[in-house]
Parts: C-alpha cells; structure tokens; sequence
C-alpha cells in the first residue's frame, strides 16, 4: 500500500478534476489536495448543503465525480445525499466504512466507496487501552484532585484498582478489538468477546450474545462497527449484567451505547465508571458526564495521532489519484 500512495505524490499533469470536499480539513490535506484537484469545499462555502451540491454540478471542466467525507460526521451518503449528487461515482470516507451513509444504496448507483482501512487501529487500540487505566485507576480525577491543592488537605485520593487480571470482554473482534486484545493480553488481563461469528483465529473465549459477554466481564470494551444490528449493543440490560464494579470503554460510535442509559447507570451506582472517545450526537457531548469523575471523557480523539493523521491523508489522497486513474482504490468498502 505503501508504494502505491508514494505513486500518487506528483501532480496530475492533464486538466485537474474537480472533488468535492465535505470535511474540515488541516492545513496538509488541503494543501496536497489542491495541488492535485480543483477542491469544492462544503465548509468554505458558507451555503446549505443541498445548495452546495446543486451548485457544484456546474463545476468545470466537470462535475465532481468524487467526494471526501469525515467519518463520523453530520453529513450523510444515503439516498438523499446522492440523489443531489448524481454525479458522484466515488466517495472516500476517513472511516474505516461507511457507518454514516448507506452502502446498500451506493452499490445500487455504481458509487465506490474507499475508507481508511487499518491505518488508525494501532492508535485507536492505545487510546482504548489508555482510557480503561485511565477509569480504573482514577488517573484524570487523581489530576484533578492534585490540582485543587486537596491532597495536603484531605490526604490520599481514594485507591483505584487493578488492571491485570481483570476479564475484559471487547465487542467487536476486528482490526481494532484484536489490536485492543493484543495489548491487554500483555498486560494480563482474561480477554473474551463477541462479534458476528467466532475467530478461528483466537483462543479467546466467545460470547454469542453481549448480556453474557457481560456478565462474565469485569469491563467492556466497545470496537464494532454501527449499523441496525449494534445500534445501542450495550443498553440497560447489559450495563445491569456488567454490574456495580463493571466499567465500559467505547472508542467505536456513539450509537454503540445508549446513552441515556449509560448515565442512569452511572448515577445510581450501577456501573463503577466509563471511558469515552465518542458520542450519539457530537460534538454534543450530554452535560451529565461533566460532573461525574468516574468518566473519562475525549472527544473523538482515538483515531489521531501526529503520524496517523499524516498516513490517512496520503491514502486518502491515493485512493483519489487510484479512482481518477482508472485503478482499483487502495482500501475498497465498496466493491468488496
């Protein structure tokens, strides 16, 4: 792969195509995408997103045949999105799919779809392995505790507890969850899961469903994917399973979690605390977490770092140059 986004670092020497661009992008990206393109920002044009689109139909010396989108953002790529952009023919996602849009409807256009593939699972799998020490050992509230000049006052912050040995049971085995449980795993900890179907591949214990997953679990981890099927995976029943010493981690989606029944928990003693990276409706983040010090709160940070950053611009840009030069995408979500 590597060689392949090296291949994509000289400019274009014909007549620049034109890309749709629906993310903030940094200073790097937009850069390197204007050298390549002409860039059709949605941020930079300060009008209603179906304007937008309508607008950048007349674009020349073509319309914009592809797109690229923040995974996780507001934006959409369902059925309304690209019925006012029929003009589309590849969408890249920062995502590792296309959890924000509807895939079954781009496979029924001929829309191609790339994501990030693994570029962010290493990192991700550190910031999720970060927070659960973080809740455990009350890292962020002994911080704050220090802080307030309360340590010479009121003595010692209150113990936190152990992570070796603690069963942590990672919904989600993927790249991500197997990158988590890698590094668990050398910490000492019992690691089980769930996913779709069992891994060959792993000793690890299997759950097929999460209640029991969580009920054998002294923490849950949140890794898989959001569709109709994981939408609010851990909900009241599991949070009860997962009982009053249990913690839960989630740097997958916010709609992995229902979150009004996380803070119920969390309030009434249910569940002992929670590390957070992403939320339902960021970057709204509900104010009950703010004074809770059992949380762990970032806002949708797991997946950058300075060098991760840096590699999924140069795919993201790769993928562009593959689909413009007629080439397969370097991370297809679609075709398979």
């Amino acid at each position: 792969m590597a060689s392949a986004i090296a291949a994509a670092t000289a400019p274009p020497t014909a007549a620049k195509h034109s890309v749709l661009l629906l993310r903030r992008a940094n200073d790097y990206l937009a850069a390197t995408l204007r050298a390549r393109y002409r860039v059709l920002s949605f941020y930079d044009s300060a009008a209603p997103l179906p304007a937008f689109l309508a607008a950048s139909a007349a674009a020349l010396p073509e319309p914009p045949r592809a797109a690229l989108v923040v995974g996780g953002g507001s934006i959409q790529i369902d059925a309304t999105f690209l019925d006012a952009a029929p003009y589309l023919r590849c969408v890249v996602t920062t995502a590792a799919g296309l959890d924000h849009g509807d895939l079954a409807e781009c496979a029924r256009r001929g829309v191609l779809v790339a994501g990030a593939g693994e570029v962010f699972s290493t990192d991700v799998a550190d910031h999720a392995v970060g927070l659960l020490i973080d809740v455990l050992r009350d890292v962020s509230a002994a911080d704050r505790y220090v802080r307030r000049g309360l340590w010479p006052v009121q003595g010692d912050y209150p113990l936190g507890s152990k992570l070796g040995g603690k069963r942590v049971g990672i919904i989600g085995l993927g790249s991500i969850g197997s990158s988590i449980a890698k590094r668990l795993k050398a910490l000492g900890c019992v690691i089980q899961y769930h996913s779709r179907r069992p891994k060959d591949t792993v000793s690890f214990k299997y759950f097929h469903d999460v209640i029991s997953l969580a009920t054998e679990s002294d923490a849950l981890i949140v890794a898989c994917a959001l569709n109709d099927q994981t939408r609010h995976i851990v909900n009241k029943e599991v949070l009860g399973a997962l009982g009053k010493d249990g913690v839960v981690v989630n740097i997958a989606h916010g709609g992995n979690i229902d979150e009004a029944e996380l803070i119920s928990a969390l309030r009434e003693g249910k569940i002992a605390g929670a590390g957070l990276d992403v939320f339902e409706k960021e970057p709204v983040v509900p104010a009950e977490f703010f004074s809770m010090d059992n949380v762990v709160l970032t806002g949708h940070e797991a997946v950058f770092t300075t060098e991760s950053g840096s590699d999924l611009c140069d795919l993201m840009i790769g993928n562009l140059e593959a689909f413009f030069d007629g080439r397969p995408l370097l991370t297809p979500v679609l075709p398979k």
